[in-house]
């Protein structure tokens, strides 16, 4: 009797080092303001709750700045609050991601989801961080290097000119990086390096969608700030399910395991 040799299960195919995405198309920044817009009617006071723990910290560090004398550094706080604020809305994605399976939103849901992802969203923290030193520095450099004398309209105006071009580099980065990552994040099991590059890739290769969908943020918040601050009670909320919704349209990361 000849013995039967062991089947060997095959080797499951490596995962791709980036996330795949679909092509969008024009209609869907609309899309996703309108979902976004349709979570926080769902679960309005639990959204409130986030958007007053937001408007709070964004006058306090407004108000530390201020008394400090650091015009440099609240200007660059505010030009970088619409990068940074996802950081703040982890809790936010759960209620988006609780009301998609079909459940009730939680802020204790919302507190473990974000004690989960804390690892991961420290990482995300730190180099956002450091994106916003280089930034500030950078603005630091191109005072000293073009100073503007009072009447000196032509090298105002270049002072203008190079300043723009450096804070849109810095702002095209860090939006890539953050556009789609940290939704990603705290919805599948995959570290933070991944969902960067995930991001980065759809933001390539959806460029035309990604400038109107920029132009969306950076508006609403612009409304938020102009509001005295009190505007980013809805509007913080109200992108944070958007993002939600922009990266479960964007990207396909089913290779990946989802978050219990």
């Amino acid at each position: 009797m000849t013995p039967t040799t062991p089947e060997i299960a095959p080797e499951p195919a490596p995962r791709p080092f980036a996330v795949p995405c679909r092509k969008l198309g024009f209609d869907a920044p609309l899309r996703w303001l309108r979902l976004g817009w349709n979570d926080f009617r769902r679960a309005p006071g639990l959204s409130l709750l986030f958007g007053a723990v937001i408007v709070l910290v964004s006058m306090a560090v407004s108000a530390l700045a201020w008394w400090l004398g650091r015009f440099a550094l609240l200007a660059t706080l505010l030009s970088g609050f619409v990068f940074v604020a996802p950081m703040l809305a982890v809790g936010l994605y759960c209620v988006s991601r609780s009301l998609e399976h079909g459940e009730s939103p939680s802020l204790r849901c919302s507190f473990m989801l974000a004690r989960r992802v804390a690892g991961q969203a420290g990482v995300y923290a730190l180099a956002q961080g450091l994106v916003i030193l280089l930034w500030s520095r950078a603005g630091m450099m191109l005072s000293a290097l073009w100073p503007v004398h009072q009447g000196d309209t032509a090298a105002l105006l270049e002072y203008l000119l190079i300043g723009s071009g450096v804070g849109a580099v810095f702002a095209t980065v860090t939006f890539a990086i953050s556009a789609f990552s940290l939704p990603m994040v705290a919805d599948r099991d995959v570290d933070m390096v991944t969902a960067c590059v995930s991001s980065v890739n759809a933001v390539l290769r959806n460029k035309p969608v990604m400038v109107l969908w920029g132009g969306l943020l950076v508006a609403i918040t612009v409304l938020g700030f102009a509001t005295a601050f009190l505007g980013l009670a809805v509007a913080m909320p109200w992108l944070a399910y958007a993002t939600w919704h922009a990266y479960r349209d964007t990207l396909d990361p089913q290779d990946w395991s989802s978050l219990p």
